[in-house]
């Protein structure tokens, strides 16, 4: 099996954590999976739809805050609306729609870390 499965494997796990109302970010999702420096591979493997049909994509947003993938979604703004629509609060900067990660961000606890952690043993990925 090689590396990039199982990081997917593990990035879909992840990203199915995040929980309700919180946004989560690449880097996040990343790190959690055991790799800190893929980030961009966290954004690559959503906007291919390569994590799976049932993964929240809407709460994930780039290390400030910024929703930056739009592109992936059916309408421009379809991210934003499901996040307001879990009561994530989105406003606008010149850099584009922003949810405020202190309020509204997934603060995951290291026990949570340590659960994905066992659940890629369990299932050798």
């Amino acid at each position: 099996m090689s590396q990039n499965f199982d990081f997917y494997k593990r990035a879909a796990i992840v990203c199915r954590g995040i929980p309700y109302g919180k946004a989560a970010t690449y880097g996040q999702i990343a790190l959690l999976c055991g790799k800190p420096k893929n980030a961009r591979q966290v954004g690559y493997a959503l906007n291919r739809g390569l994590l799976g049909l049932d993964i929240p994509a809407h709460r994930v947003v780039n290390a400030r805050g910024i929703l930056s993938g739009a592109a992936a979604f059916e309408t421009e703004d379809m991210q934003r609306l499901l996040l307001e629509g879990e009561g994530v609060r989105a406003g606008w900067t010149e850099k584009g729609w922003m949810v405020d990660l202190k309020a509204d961000g997934w603060h995951n606890t290291m026990e949570e870390a340590l659960r994905f952690r066992e659940i890629f043993e369990e299932q050798r990925i």
